[in-house]
């Protein structure tokens, strides 16, 4: 069983590239080490591209092999398959997300008791933490994001919202609009979620008759880059700019440009590409070293909310990395 140690912090940058043969028994080599990153996000989401990346360059630093899987779309069941397909090749580490604790509980547990280190990345913080988890990467609570968020809106007069959930079932997307309601709430305001696939027809379908049955609505919440980019273009096609009040959740190229261009209120960047890179760092430093940070790593929320922020990170939008 993988003991849940807290050995001695080492900072980040002190981590380095590993070279060399690892001295102590029971260590190896980092070129010999093996991480499967499982992940309910594909990596031709917008989202989860970024997050690749860091898993990516995070593995070139270190020379230690490493997979990237997940579904080809949102399923719980099916990410649970594969992580217990990953357990069984014995790896040195498996990093997952927990969008759903019913499902993938089973499979955490397999992990566990086999005795891999798991850090679980981007949602089901308190989740992971129940099931044994010893370590998160990601947003600080889905929810309190979600309270900051509906509290600007109320503070800006915002009284009803629209909140766009593309993976109803996703612990943290639930949490993101409930978290949306309930600041707003401390204001008057409501929020109610609007139901949507990941294909951006049904995004715009939804998004459009929600709208026309509830014309006292002030504003529409993506929670993600997957209704977010498809309401982009809805907005700018049918002129609604001035209408409505377009907010999301996590960072892309359209939802910089439309910050930028002073149309989108905000984003609220997560930095996932830290979510890809840190724990395969953490894991090899684990393998190599003995090494174990201290504590959870938070990697948002940041309010991308001036269209100077945004085009302060364009490029790095561009270039994969935000």
């Amino acid at each position: 069983m993988f003991e849940r140690l807290k050995f001695a912090p080492a900072a980040v940058a002190a981590l380095g590239l590993l070279t060399g043969a690892a001295a102590a028994e029971g260590l190896k080599p980092a070129a010999d080490v093996k991480i499967a990153v499982v992940v309910h996000g594909n990596s031709s989401d917008a989202y989860w591209s970024v997050v690749k990346r860091g898993v990516d360059d995070a593995a070139a630093a270190t020379g230690a092999q490493v997979q990237y899987i997940a579904p080809q779309v949102f399923d719980s069941v099916e990410q649970a398959r594969l992580i217990e397909a990953a357990v069984a090749t014995k790896p040195d580490g498996i990093v997952i997300s927990l969008p759903d604790k019913d499902a993938l509980s089973s499979a955490v547990k397999a992990a566990l008791d086999a005795g891999i280190p798991v850090i679980n990345i981007d949602s089901g913080e308190v989740a992971g933490e129940e099931l044994g988890v010893p370590m998160y990467v990601g947003t600080t609570s889905e929810y309190q994001a979600g309270i900051k968020a509906g509290e600007r809106l109320g503070a800006m007069g915002i009284q009803t919202v629209a909140c766009i959930n593309h993976e109803v079932g996703n612990i943290s997307l639930d949490e993101r609009c409930q978290g949306i309601n309930d600041g707003l709430a401390k204001t008057g305001g409501a929020a109610e979620v609007v139901a949507v696939s990941q294909d951006p027809a049904d995004v715009t379908r939804r998004v459009e008759a929600y709208l026309a049955a509830h014309p006292d609505t002030q504003a529409v919440f993506a929670t993600g880059t997957a209704s977010a980019n498809p309401l982009i273009k809805y907005f700018d096609e049918q002129d609604l700019w001035s209408k409505y009040k377009l907010y999301t959740y996590d960072l892309g190229p359209e939802i910089l440009q439309a910050v930028a261009d002073g149309k989108m209120g905000f984003g609220i960047d997560g930095q996932q590409y830290l979510m890809g890179y840190l724990p395969v760092i953490y894991l090899v430093q684990y393998a190599t070293h003995g090494l174990w940070v201290q504590n959870d790593t938070y990697t948002g929320p940041l309010f991308i909310d001036t269209p100077e922020k945004a085009k302060g990170v364009q490029q790095l939008s561009k270039e994969g990395t935000r």
